[in-house]
């Protein structure tokens, strides 16, 4: 193992959400000297908009998980240097894969989306997964959510105005397939193995993925010369990368890199 400092940051985005939503984590990271990038799922290359346009689109609901971490994993690799991967909801989860696989000097899994094996009967998960899983639905199409179950499952507790500006901005369609992936061994992480530094984050109004679940995640990392860290923020939803309080997030995250000794695997 060799110790080192990333000043790269791969900005990794979950279901739903257009990659924009990065756009003020990057400035403020890039005003404390990093290099960050956050590219969009592939398909989603357009403003979200447009991307809304498309729904049904048959190319972003043939999207499949390996595929979708096959291309970060891809990126990650192409980099200079192993990037810092902070990822939301299914980028957390893909950000934890990948950190499994060495390519990553350190992650962040912000609300993450929990690997294989790890579940919960809590009601608001269940009611605010239904919709995108689309069980008996036609996997063909796109799901896209309407503005009342984004409100449920991403803005509750925002006041009614900005839950509107962020489901205009950032709220996009997404594939069905890729949502059920997280269920099977696509989401696979092996958590007995030793990573790189690896921050797990949670919030507690988060009907999407409770904190119980991000908690549960943290719980089941085994090895102890790795460091595994969990922080919970008080009155955070799941859009918690875009509503107002983000910036406090940001600047723990930052802290909690200074803190760490970043390591590569040799």
């Amino acid at each position: 193992m060799t110790a080192t400092n990333s000043k790269t940051i791969l900005f990794i985005t979950g279901a739903f959400v257009h990659n924009s939503c990065w756009d003020e984590w990057k400035l403020f990271y890039e005003n404390l000297g990093y290099e960050t990038l956050s590219p969009p799922w592939p398909n989603k290359e357009a403003a979200a908009a447009e991307l809304r346009q498309r729904h049904p689109d048959a190319k972003v609901a043939a999207m499949r998980l390996p595929a979708l971490t096959t291309f970060y994993e891809d990126i990650a690799a192409s980099l200079p240097e192993k990037p810092i991967i902070i990822g939301h909801s299914i980028g957390g989860l893909i950000a934890q894969i990948l950190n499994g696989k060495g390519l990553a000097a350190a992650a962040v899994a912000i609300h993450s989306v929990p690997p294989q094996g790890l579940f919960t009967f809590k009601l608001s998960f269940l009611i605010a997964g239904w919709g995108p899983l689309g069980l008996f639905t036609n996997a063909n199409k796109t799901f896209m959510m309407s503005f009342k179950q984004w409100q449920y499952a991403f803005a509750n507790g925002l006041p009614q105005d900005l839950q509107q500006k962020g489901y205009a901005q950032f709220a996009i369609p997404e594939s069905k397939r890729i949502v059920r992936d997280t269920t099977t061994s696509a989401a696979k992480v092996d958590f007995s193995k030793p990573h790189n530094p690896l921050l797990l984050i949670a919030g507690t109004e988060d009907h999407t993925i409770p904190a119980s679940l991000n908690f549960s995640n943290y719980k089941k990392y085994t090895d102890e010369n790795s460091i595994t860290e969990f922080t919970e923020f008080e009155f955070r939803n799941h859009f918690v990368i875009g509503a107002p309080g983000w910036l406090e997030i940001a600047r723990h995250i930052q802290k909690w890199l200074e803190k760490i000794e970043f390591t590569y695997q040799n």
